[in-house]
């Protein structure tokens, strides 16, 4: 399955970092917004510093093994929809598969419902009680991947 999309996503809003960092959320994080490496070792402050071109391998690990396979148990249809797919994907990426699961979002999704599905992505911008202006340009970008 192509996630050059979610790709794009997740390195345009995630951005590059070398040396590992706590996350807003307070996850050490290193690279394009991962929290764990290959093996499933958690990354930790005093990790060292990564490339860019292992960041981008170790997103891709995370996305071919631990979210798009997620997604698609939660949402089969999507294998049919590239780019909502992506869209998705993306999503899970930045909030875990846990948010998704049982949400409203996933409700319009698993019933083709474009309109309900974009509202609800939008809703997602909240981070420590406030809207995350990136966050909102994220909403915006995922939703424009699904179909009208």
């Amino acid at each position: 399955m192509d996630l050059i999309l979610a790709a794009e996503l997740v390195k345009t809003f995630e951005g590059f970092r070398d040396n590992p960092y706590l996350c807003p959320a307070g996850i050490p994080t290193i690279g394009y917004g991962s929290t764990h490496y290959k093996d499933g070792t958690a990354v930790t402050l005093a990790d060292k510093p990564i490339t860019k071109e292992q960041a981008h391998e170790l997103m891709m690990h995370t996305l071919e093994t631990q979210f798009l396979p997620g997604v698609l148990k939660l949402c089969p249809k999507l294998i049919q929809n590239t780019k909502a797919l992506n869209a998705v994907v993306d999503f899970c990426y930045n909030l875990g598969l846990g948010r998704l699961r049982g949400s409203t979002l996933l409700a319009a999704l698993q019933a083709e419902d474009w309109g309900a599905a974009k509202a609800q992505l939008k809703l997602w911008v909240h981070g420590g009680g406030k809207v995350l202006p990136g966050l909102v340009a994220r909403r915006e970008a995922e939703a424009a991947l699904l179909p009208d």
